[in-house]
């Protein structure tokens, strides 16, 4: 052992330079109907006949086992993956509990997405049973299906680290499959330990060792991880084995049960725990002096005391595990040199062993070169590094980045001189410059050996190209000498960065040399080594060099030593290419630490991966955990394969290491892949009071007071056995979050200084408590606990550690005895949730058992500067409704910061604590609400503690099962109407109910919620629940009053005359609220509101979805969060109605501008809308209502746009009547029965002349008509024609329009059959807006007229008259057809006349063919085309503005879906191709084509501009993108695939996959509902309404065909 290694083992082992490094950074009812499960094959008796049972066999043997009495419900942890198949960031890693008792993992999936389109579901999760082998994965082929949301359940039965992905066909009918972001899951290892009994009395005193006080008992325990109280043991200052027992009782009496230990195999010649020289065998001092016993014998030995330590003191262990390095000297690096990286097998190392070989020789010679050898000022810095530039500079490194331009020259001379070259095939080259031609060359690939460094001048190139190259490039030139000497000019250029590469890496080398060498030698907080010399050199040797070898030369010898170095890629080796780390001298090296050279895995080098695998396996045997050294330098493959092999051996390893990435996301992939348990983390990294709270309230809180997530989002269920046999088990479902690495946080690590150093001694007492406190794992070294002054050289100090008797305490013990007692009883008795409150100085942790709601508090003064004794300030701590009682308090006194020296002992500072007795806290009532006062007493200086037991008082331990109970029966007999007062009503809607009584809750520095209902509250509570966000707005707005319960009952019991069965929701939420109200405390009403509020959500959508279709009720989440809306939208207001004489619920077009008055009921909107929101969901009653209300307004052969509550309707809708028809006839396809709706009689707003009378006029409603009449009317008055001058036209009607718009005219063709109408001064159809810019010139200009024959009444019409025709053939109409005027003669033409006339003229009047040679086979204006292969918008529009016909819009699949027959299939498919292409977007369809000259996508009413195209939102359908025609693209698209193909399976993928915005977007946004229309490409549009009708309702005509067509 040269006296360089030891020395640099004291410099850099007794100060971690990482840990410091790191220090430094912190610093600068109805049983809900099942989806479908994946079908998991059981492994038959055989496969496992004859191997012992695994776990996985165990879980197989459990779910297929009938549950016995009494059996707790199986827990289930759902986990959701995105709709591209992975989980989403945060859900990347998953921590799951140990599985003491089997649980399930559940893998979820929404439906229809594209993970569907044959996925397979892979995990290395022994599914089948048998062993775990992380490369063998299996299979779980899921269902195509589209109507519920896929399942796998993995029965998790055993510890480790899983992977998991999906894999699926991409979208459309390509053949590649795509494989979905991994996820990963570990599963904590079950930890087992001896029971303790009680550290306290029933009078709340510190129980002694001596009156049994956590005595250790022969019972075995299962402790969670949390509650891990671990303690740093170095075993050299133990003494030898026979001499640990009375250390081992001392560690188990201050309450720790585990002791982390520093490696105990044999060191090496350094003497450090960390280089190790021999893996398989334990140090000799381990063993008393003049033990002759054997390596294996030695092992049994230190098995044995482990064993000891685990039963008799109730002591798990955990040992590092040393990978990356072994010592200099092991002896087995002789046999296998292959083992270091060296010159020989990574040649790149070649240059920097040289420089190291210089570096030694000129440390050598520093005396006799009469340089200064030792540094006694900085200029001697200088003056030696001005030398050994010298010495650097003789090298000529520079030679291993060059190419040797004399012999490249040669050898391209001998190819020409050979004969003609080859010739170029590269780019042009005559007449470019040699600089180009260097660049070229650099380009080409065609250099060998480009910064390999593995020998001098190794960098060459191609003769032959070179020949070639300047054979073309110097065409001037014919003699092979003067183009060889061409060739030599080329190669200089490239030379040229080469040189500077070699420049700046020598000058980077430099640099490092001066600042190690000033660090190690003149810096006054460096080791100050000495004098320089042969044995203690300049600067750290690079390479440990064996002895020579007969067989193998020098650079097979000279081995990389480890080190580690400053912000480096944790991912990347450094001792490998491309890094020149070791050239350039970046590695703080360890001399004494020989880099281990695993390769790509075992194959590549077997000795060392077996031998190192004998290592990890013979720990696993004996040890309960590995705490990993160095990980962040570890190669994932290795520490993966080498842990796999530990946890074969050791299934339940607890794994634990200290990460330095600078990376939370680099961190977890650590975690995730090795299996990582804990990552260490260190509360002296906190550099301030503010700093240290956030540490412990992100690595130890736990779950804040209060936290709602397990009381509200968890859910009971039947649980099916995830094999294919086996019983259904009542089961508890708790949704998965995502995880965070799982912290072991040490108040001090036995690397880093002592509190002393970085903050003050007394700071041990105030920090060890707070860190005791947190819910984490926690540890400790016994300097801390002890107050030693300095931190302790491990390598060089070896002295022992001080024993005291049973009951004696040296420092603050006594504190730790009790406060990690305590800490592990917190775990066990499930006191998960924390606060954590930071005033100042001060830090006050509570913790709380949510159930019983028990606690324990901590007031801790800290002490981050020495020398004050000052109280300092914190507020009074109040406590509300909660009783406290004082265990413990104390400060410490510290006479003196200087130890007395003692040689041979290790010894903490002399300290006294000062025990806090008999403090009584004082109680109080403040209002209605008691509470208890802490006041920190006078004397507090820092460093202090109190510890409190707290009670809540007057709580309900079953409260939670209170705010739950009776819910249904409040809620179960509620119909829609009560449904939409309960759960929505936006703040127009409440207040035109309540006469401005009662609007939307406004919650203070947050706003108004966007409903009254539950649904209001729902949209925070969502995001509260789910993350535990106790500092929202509306949280602290609960904490601050009651005013938020009351608002909830008391809305429903204004309402209650005209809404009776409200009372009983009223009663339920006033009951749990009032209950609330008395017993709880301020502080925890945001968890109860939110148990009351989601639970009454709950409840009320169960109700919905009972009165539903089977369509919905059993359909997935998207179609319930749809069907929703029909409730949304349906509603009783005062000021709009379905009857003008009173008010009665009605359809509203959206919300919030859509509300109430004459702007919420449309009536193009309520029939386009009434499919989907009332039919589909089972709302019949409310769609037959608004059918025969709208029957009664017919005029002109007309119904309303505006309804107007029936008393001012408004007739300018030309489309409207069309619309009400296909719902009729959807309403006797769809509702049984529906037939009868024909006979029933409607009362007649308006006489049959169409006079304008007032709705209580006597005249008004004083004769009937049937729904058949109705109907026939309609058709009638179109085919005679319709002209008529709108009622009180002029600006008291509209005063946008021009005088000539308010002329409606409509006539039919009966030539083809189809009807044209409208004008270019008005708007008939869903595109309606009318222009308004009187700057602009637009007022009284409608954007988009649409005369003529627009496609969708087309379609509607040929849908009326098939289905008329049809009725009439039956006898179940009672008309054959209408009468027109045909060549002046008045004749009956029947429904199937008037049909058959359309189907011959569709085709030629509205399809645009693909190819211009086919238009003369339809009526198509060539010049006017600006896309081929669609179908016209409208057909005649006046030859001004003819056009418009050819206008790419998303009108056309509407006609398609009502009307399919009338298109040629081939072109429908075609057209609706183009439309999935030009038109779809994220949540709705392009209302015209980007391409057209008219496009303009973005939509904004408020603009007044002087640009006619958008001013006052002339656009508003010129490209803006509306939701509703979404529905009828993928319905058409759907029909014409059926047609087109048999299997349409691929079709439904590509038709979901549109749907994934849309869902997202329900789910998300606070309306709960699809918005009207969007900007382009789905950017928010703030004119838009939040919610519309007709968006949400066309998704679900489409997903009602797709589960007619599954159920076909």
């Amino acid at each position: 052992m040269t006296s360089t290694a030891a020395a640099l083992s004291a410099a850099i082992h007794g100060h971690n330079p990482i840990a410091a490094a790191a220090d430094d950074a912190s610093k600068s009812k109805p049983r809900p109907n099942l989806p479908p499960k994946v079908d998991i094959p059981v492994p038959s008796a055989a496969d496992h006949a004859s191997a012992p049972k695994t776990p996985a066999d165990e879980a197989i043997d459990f779910f297929e086992s009938a549950p016995l009495p009494g059996d707790a419900p199986i827990q289930v942890y759902e986990l959701k993956l995105e709709e591209d198949g992975g989980p989403n960031k945060s859900k990347a890693y998953t921590r799951l509990p140990p599985p003491y008792r089997p649980y399930i993992l559940r893998v979820t999936l929404d439906a229809g997405t594209p993970p569907c389109k044959n996925g397979v579901f892979y995990t290395n999760f022994p599914l089948d049973g048998g062993k775990f082998d992380r490369s063998k994965f299996v299979e779980r082929k899921l269902p195509s299906i589209f109507s519920k949301p896929i399942q796998i359940d993995l029965p998790i039965s055993h510890a480790g680290a899983f992977v998991y992905w999906i894999e699926y066909d991409a979208p459309g009918k390509s053949s590649t499959r795509v494989k979905g972001r991994e996820g990963y899951f570990n599963v904590d290892p079950i930890l087992t330990v001896r029971k303790r009994k009680a550290i306290l009395s029933d009078d709340l005193k510190a129980l002694p060792p001596s009156a049994g006080g956590a005595a250790i008992t022969p019972e075995d325990i299962k402790i969670p991880m949390d509650g891990l109280a671990v303690l740093t043991a170095v075993s050299k200052w133990m003494g030898p084995l026979t001499e640990w027992a009375p250390h081992l009782r001392e560690v188990s009496e201050r309450g720790y049960n585990m002791i982390h230990w520093t490696p105990l195999q044999q060191r090496g010649e350094s003497k450090s725990p960390y280089s190790i020289a021999d893996q398989l065998g334990f140090d000799e001092e381990l063993f008393e002096e003049g033990w002759k016993g054997t390596k294996e014998e030695g092992v049994k030995r230190v098995a044995q005391m482990m064993k000891t330590a685990k039963e008799e003191y109730g002591l798990l262990s955990l040992i590092d595990v040393v990978l990356n390095h072994t010592a200099n000297n092991s002896p087995w690096l002789v046999d296998h040199p292959e083992a270091g990286y060296s010159p020989y097998n990574t040649p790149h190392l070649a240059p920097a062993l040289e420089l190291d070989d210089a570096i030694m020789e000129f440390s050598d010679k520093v005396a006799a070169k009469g340089l200064p050898a030792t540094v006694t000022t900085e200029a001697d810095l200088k003056t030696l590094i001005d030398a050994l530039k010298e010495d650097i500079k003789a090298l000529d490194l520079w030679q291993y980045y060059v190419i040797d331009v004399v012999s490249e020259k040669e050898s391209v001379k001998a190819v020409l001189a050979s004969g003609t070259p080859a010739p170029w095939d590269g780019p042009a080259v005559a007449g470019k410059s040699v600089v180009d031609l260097a660049l070229i060359f650099k380009e080409s690939g065609k250099i060998d050996n480009l910064a390999a460094f593995s020998k001098r001048f190794c960098m060459t190139g191609d003769p032959a190209y070179g020949a070639s190259l300047v054979s073309a490039a110097f065409v001037e030139l014919k003699d092979a000498d003067a183009l060889a000497e061409a060739w030599g000019r080329v190669l200089d250029v490239v030379n040229v960065d080469q040189y500077k590469e070699w420049e700046e890496d020598t000058k980077v080398a430099i640099d490092n040399i001066f600042n190690r060498l000033k660090y190690t030698r003149w810096d006054s907080h460096g080791p100050k080594l000495g004098p320089i010399t042969k044995d203690l050199p300049l600067v750290d040797t690079y390479f440990t060099r064996l002895p020579p070898s007969e067989t193998l030369p020098r650079s097979a010898l000279c081995l990389a030593n480890n080190g580690w170095i400053w912000d480096a890629d944790p991912l990347q080796n450094f001792a490998l290419r491309p890094s020149k780390a070791y050239l350039r001298r970046e590695v703080i090296a360890w001399g004494d630490c020989v880099k281990l050279r695993y390769g790509d895995g075992p194959q590549s080098n077997p000795w060392l991966w077996e031998y190192m695998t004998a290592y990890v396996e013979t720990l696993a045997t004996m040890f309960d955990g590995f705490r990993i050294d160095n990980c962040h330098s570890t190669p994932l493959n290795i520490g993966v394969y080498l842990l796999d092999k530990a946890r074969v051996i050791n299934p339940n390893l607890y794994v634990a290491a200290e990460l330095f990435t600078g990376s939370e996301e680099t961190d977890l992939m650590f975690v995730s892949r090795l299996g990582i348990n804990s990552l260490i983390r260190e509360a002296y990294n906190g550099w301030d009071t503010k700093e240290f709270s956030r540490l412990l309230y992100r690595y130890g809180l736990g779950k804040p007071i209060g936290s709602m997530d397990a009381a509200c989002l968890t859910s009971a269920a039947d649980i099916p056995s995830p094999f294919a046999h086996g019983p259904s088990r009542p089961g508890i479902v708790t949704p998965l979050q995502g995880s965070v690495p799982h912290a072991l946080l040490f108040d001090l690590t036995h690397d880093n200084e002592t509190p002393l150093s970085k903050r003050s001694a007394e700071d041990a007492l105030s920090t060890g408590a707070l860190v005791a406190f947190t819910w984490a794992a926690i540890g400790s070294v016994k300097g801390f606990d002890d107050i030693y002054p300095k931190h302790l050289n491990i390598v060089s100090d070896s002295r022992k550690y001080e024993v005291v008797e049973s009951g004696e305490y040296k420092g603050i013990a006594e504190v730790k005895r009790l406060l990690n007692h305590l800490h592990s009883e917190m775990v066990l008795d499930g006191f998960t949730e924390g606060h954590v409150h930071q005033e100042n100085d001060y830090i006050v942790l509570h913790r709380v058992q949510p159930i019983t709601q028990k606690g324990y508090l901590l007031v801790a003064h800290t002490a981050f500067r020495k020398g004050t004794k000052e109280r300092g300030w914190v507020d009074p701590i109040k406590l509300r409704r909660t009783k406290a009682r004082f265990i413990y308090g104390a400060s410490i006194d510290i006479p003196s910061y200087e130890a007395p020296v003692d040689t041979t002992t290790l010894r903490g500072l002399p300290s006294t604590l000062k025990q806090i007795t008999d403090y009584v806290p004082k109680e109080g009532v403040d209002g209605d609400e008691p509470y208890t006062e802490i006041i920190v007493p006078d004397t507090f200086p820092p460093g202090s503690i109190l510890v409190f037991e707290t009670q809540m008082q007057g709580i309900d331990p079953t409260l939670d099962d209170f705010c739950k109970a009776g819910v249904d029966d409040a809620f179960g007999d509620l119909d829609f109407v009560d449904l939409n007062v309960l759960l929505h009503r936006c703040d127009g809607e409440e207040k035109d109910a309540t006469g401005g009584e009662i609007g939307t809750y406004n919650v203070p520095n947050q706003g108004n919620l966007v409903y009254c209902g539950l649904e209001g509250w729902m949209h925070p509570l969502r995001h509260i629940m789910k993350f535990n966000d106790l500092g929202h707005p509306l949280c602290g707005h609960l904490r601050e009053g009651t005013w938020a319960m009351d608002y909830v009952h008391t809305r429903l019991d204004k309402q209650l005359k005209t809404f009776p069965r409200l009372a009983k929701p009223a009663a339920w939420f006033k009951e749990r609220f009032d209950k609330i109200k008395a017993t709880v405390p301020s502080f925890l009403r945001p968890k109860y509101f939110a148990i009351v509020i989601f639970e009454a959500y709950k409840a009320a959508r169960r109700t919905v979805m009972e009165q539903c279709s089977e369509f919905v009720s059993n359909g997935h989440s998207f179609t319930q969060d749809l069907a929703l809306t029909s409730v949304q939208m349906y509603g009783l207001v005062q000021s709009a109605s379905l009857d003008p004489g009173k008010p009665v619920p009605s359809l509203a077009a959206g919300l919030p501008h859509f509300a109430s008055s004459w702007a919420r009921c449309w009536g193009r909107d309520v029939f386009i809308s009434l499919r989907g929101l009332f039919l589909t969901t089972g709302n019949y009653d409310a769609a037959k209502k608004h059918i025969l209300a709208f029957c009664s307004t017919l005029k002109h052969g007309l119904i309303p746009n505006l309804l107007d509550s029936i008393r001012n309707p408004r007739y300018n809708s030309r489309d409207s009547p069309w619309w009400m028809l296909q719902n009729i006839q959807d309403y006797v396809t769809m509702v049984p029965d529906g037939i009868n709706i024909l006979a029933e009689p409607v009362k007649r707003r308006f006489p049959l002349d169409d006079t304008w009378i007032a709705w209580d006029d006597p005249q008004a409603y004083s004769y009937s008509s049937t729904v058949a009449e109705i109907i026939q009317e309609i058709l009638q008055r179109h085919a005679l024609g319709i002209s008529f001058r709108e009622h009180n036209a002029g600006a008291n009607l509209d005063m946008q329009m021009k005088d000539e718009g308010f002329n409606i005219e409509v006539h039919v063709d009966w030539t083809t059959g189809i009807i044209y109408g409208g004008s270019q001064h008005n708007c008939g159809t869903w595109m309606d807006k009318m222009g308004e810019s009187t700057k602009a010139g637009t007022k009284g200009v409608p954007g988009t007229p649409r005369d003529g024959a627009p496609i969708e009444i087309i379609g509607l019409l040929k849908s009326t008259l098939r289905w008329v025709d049809q009725l009439a053939s039956k006898g179940q109409f009672p008309f054959k057809g209408v009468e027109a005027q045909i060549d002046g003669k008045l004749q009956l033409v029947t429904y199937k006349e008037w049909n058959d006339l359309l189907q011959a003229s569709f085709e030629k009047h509205f399809y645009v063919p693909l190819d211009p040679a086919d238009d003369a086979k339809y009526e198509v204006n060539s010049a006017l085309v600006n896309r081929r292969g669609i179908y016209k918008d409208v057909y005649g529009t006046p030859k001004d503005r003819e056009w418009s016909d050819y206008q790419l819009r998303c009108n056309f699949p509407i006609a398609m879906t009502v009307a399919p027959e009338l298109f040629d299939p081939e072109h429908a498919l075609g057209a609706l191709k183009v439309a999935d292409e030009v038109l779809r977007s994220p949540l709705g369809m392009k209302t015209l084509d980007p391409s057209d000259g008219q496009y303009r996508g973005n939509y904004d009413n408020s603009n007044d501009s002087h640009d006619a195209a958008i001013a006052k939102g002339l656009n508003y359908h010129q490209g803006p993108e509306w939701g509703w025609p979404l529905g009828y693209f993928l319905r058409a698209y759907l029909h014409f695939e059926r047609v087109q193909n048999k299997d349409v399976t691929d079709a439904l993928h590509r038709l979901h996959a549109a749907l994934l915005v849309p869902r997202r977007s329900i789910q998300d946004d606070p309306w709960a509902g699809l918005p009207e229309l969007t900007n382009e490409n789905g950017s928010y549009c703030h004119d838009s309404c939040r919610t519309q009708a007709w968006s949400s309702s066309t998704l679900l005509d489409f997903l009602e065909d797709v589960h007619q067509l599954q159920k076909s």
